[in-house]
């Protein structure tokens, strides 16, 4: 099909008053087009976040965009209010709660409890997909709640400044004397591959998802923020933040927070180590990679456990991230299409890894185990089309 043809088929489908998933799924699964904002809609249909009624889209939308500054004003905003007056009325340091105060219920545990979390979201927003300037640069929507210059308040940048600048950046060279370097330059010491923070009134691409993180981490305290989640969040941040389309660009931000949170809330059992070996948990996911490819590809699969490589040692990363880490941006979001669109998706990811593997199967079986492993490490096709076909054609034979 012609991709004028091809967008065309997804307007109708997408104007329709009540929209047909089933059929909305079918032609998505090859790939979600760009142009007009096509993907950014799909996929915020297929996360279960936009209602298929299009009749209640723009009072349903309303209602998500306020509920999401509601929870920057109790978690960002108030929080800093209460920081910022501490030098004038002290009224949060009282007899009963104080900073020392070792009640695990106090305001002020809480509020360094949440400043490890920031600073480990913080330190892996900065790397974020550093082979792009897109999370680098300005947003066109900086959040105006919190950039306020008349806001006296802490935001979670000058939180982070702040926690940087207390915990100093202690250095202990070979023979263990401790070197403290000098707090004023320790903002200034991010490695080469960390972003640095853009001017007062203009916030970077990637401060947004850090935004987006901590307040996922605040809402969700069973799970609060495993690395990899900012991987997670990424693409889909990215392709709401570069929609074409204008009136859902400017919303980006919350509604890729609640696009992120209804994936998570599929996905969030591969993050919690309490769930391992359940059913439900990772260690079973990783198995039932080799298990398939036991059924598809005897001997592959007998190689690899000749070889005693075990599917952890790769298919966590592939199944936790869904594949983020292996493939460029614009090649991850379009396995993503694929992905989302698949009623069980987390079983058609495993059908891509087996695929990912049998491609390179005559490599893996010419290979030794340090050969194979670098494959897996560093997987060597990129043609992501080839590697969709296989797994979709493992599907139907099964």
């Amino acid at each position: 099909l012609s991709s004028a043809h091809r967008i065309q088929e997804f307007k109708e489908t997408l104007s329709e008053e009540n929209i047909n998933l089933k059929t909305l799924r079918e032609l998505c699964f090859n790939g979600i087009p760009f142009e007009g904002g096509i993907r950014a809609l799909c996929w915020k249909i297929l996360l279960n976040y936009v209602p298929f009624d299009q009749t209640i889209w723009e009072s349903f939308l309303k209602k998500q965009r306020e509920v999401y500054s509601q929870f920057l004003k109790e978690m960002i905003i108030q929080p800093g209010i209460a920081k910022a007056n501490l030098g004038l009325s002290r009224e949060d340091v009282t007899l009963e709660d104080h900073p020392l105060n070792p009640n695990p219920d106090s305001r002020w545990n809480n509020y360094f409890k949440d400043n490890e979390i920031l600073l480990q979201i913080d330190k892996d927003v900065r790397r974020l997909y550093p082979d792009m300037a897109f999370f680098q640069r300005p947003t066109e929507y900086p959040c105006q709640l919190i950039l306020d210059p008349q806001n006296d308040y802490e935001t979670l940048r000058r939180r982070v400044e702040q926690t940087t600048l207390k915990a100093q950046t202690v250095n202990r060279n070979r023979s263990g004397v401790t070197n403290v370097s000098s707090p004023g330059k320790a903002l200034y010491l991010y490695p080469s591959n960390e972003y640095e923070v853009l001017p007062n009134g203009s916030e970077a691409h990637w401060e947004v998802v850090e935004r987006i993180l901590f307040i996922y981490a605040k809402l969700n305290p069973g799970i609060a923020y495993v690395q990899g989640m900012n991987e997670i969040v990424g693409p889909i941040y990215y392709t709401f933040a570069t929609d074409p389309n204008s009136q859902w660009k400017e919303h980006a931000e919350a509604d890729t927070f609640f696009c992120f949170t209804n994936l998570m809330s599929e996905n969030r059992d591969n993050f919690l180590k309490s769930l391992d070996d359940s059913q439900c948990g990772i260690t079973y996911k990783m198995e039932s990679v080799y298990s398939m490819l036991k059924d598809k590809d005897l001997d592959l699969y007998l190689k690899l456990e000749e070889q005693n490589i075990k599917p952890q040692y790769f298919t966590f990363r592939w199944l936790t991230l869904l594949l983020s880490q292996e493939f460029l941006l614009p090649d991850v979001i379009r396995i993503w299409d694929t992905l989302f669109s698949d009623q069980d998706r987390f079983h058609f990811l495993i059908l891509v890894c087996c695929a990912m593997l049998i491609l390179i199967r005559d490599k893996l079986l010419a290979g030794d185990f340090t050969v194979n492993m670098r494959l897996l490490q560093d997987y060597p096709i990129s043609d992501v089309h080839t590697i969709l076909i296989k797994a979709k054609d493992l599907q139907d034979n099964s």
